[in-house]
């Protein structure tokens, strides 16, 4: 389908009962920096350019309020508005000015599995300068899905992503040159898998996870590298059951790119990824990555 594409993944908000508390963790073990607060608000950029990467936000309970994607250019933004609802998403608001820090013009809307997700442009922006074992950048977000091969075409149809590898559960869809930016994984409802930050390199991944293991939170999966992707990982519990991981090394790929098969993605007995050096994902790690709920209305948070 022709259209403008979204240019990358920009940000995930979260809300969580107690934002000081989650602040604090992300802040001083995660290694992200405050760059602005707002009414119950904190929001957290990493060393790249992205304004924020991580908005924290009180709330009754801990949820993903919404997702948000960047485009080139505001002229992008209505066009992938309308290609939204033609593709049938519900809840899509008018585009306008985003009112919180970092500003930008954007429209919000619903995904046909009630996810809450935003498109924005021309926010502003930070000059990028790598920093040792701290995020440059969201890597990408991984959403449980009832039905993976439906929300990987909606995003396909809707917003120009493209599928660059399918395994037995999940399906990875890229909008740039990274393998992925959004994954689906199967599950029985539309909950946050887990969000991954992008290290600098291999070095800092694994320093990155030393620093989360001297303050308490052992990896629960890796390091490891991944097939789909060939990214290594680390994955962590933080705050409220929230998975997050640090990755590097993400395969860039162009449409030259075979979509891989189930068939291509299978590891000998006992092996959980390409090294078979790892031990399986930990029960604490699989049960949180079924936990965390998208809010069920669109969040729109104050200045």
């Amino acid at each position: 389908m022709a259209g403008p594409m979204v240019t990358g993944l920009r940000s995930v908000d979260l809300g969580v009962p107690d934002v000081g508390a989650h602040a604090k963790f992300y802040r001083e073990v995660w290694a992200l920096e405050p760059v602005a607060e707002g009414r119950d608000s904190v929001y957290l950029r990493a060393t790249g350019g992205v304004h924020h990467v991580l908005g924290l936000h009180a709330w009754p309970r801990v949820e993903l309020l919404r997702v948000t994607l960047s485009a080139g250019s505001t002229a992008d933004v209505e066009a992938l508005r309308s290609r939204v609802e033609t593709a049938g998403a519900s809840r899509v608001e008018p585009a306008g000015p985003a009112g919180e820090p970092g500003g930008g013009y954007g429209f919000t809307f619903e995904d046909p599995e009630g996810r809450i997700v935003r498109v924005l442009a021309e926010d502003a922006r930070h000059d990028p300068a790598d920093a040792p074992d701290r995020p440059r950048r969201l890597a990408h977000v991984v959403l449980n899905s009832a039905d993976a091969a439906r929300a990987a075409a909606f995003y396909g149809e809707a917003l120009g992503f493209r599928l660059s590898d399918q395994t037995r559960t999940m399906h990875f869809v890229r909008c740039n040159r990274d393998h992925h930016s959004l994954a689906f994984a199967r599950g029985s409802a539309a909950t946050l898998n887990h969000v991954a930050f992008e290290m600098p390199d291999l070095e800092s991944v694994m320093r990155g996870a030393g620093r989360l293991r001297d303050h308490g939170h052992p990896i629960e999966w890796g390091v490891g590298r991944h097939g789909p992707g060939n990214n290594v990982f680390a994955y962590f519990v933080g705050p409220g059951d929230v998975v997050v991981e640090y990755t590097a090394e993400v395969q860039q790929v162009d449409d030259s790119y075979r979509v891989g098969t189930p068939d291509d993605w299978t590891w000998p007995p006992g092996r959980t990824d390409r090294w078979g050096i790892t031990a399986p994902p930990s029960e604490r790690l699989q049960s949180a990555q079924r936990k965390i709920r998208f809010a069920n209305s669109i969040f729109h948070p104050e200045s």
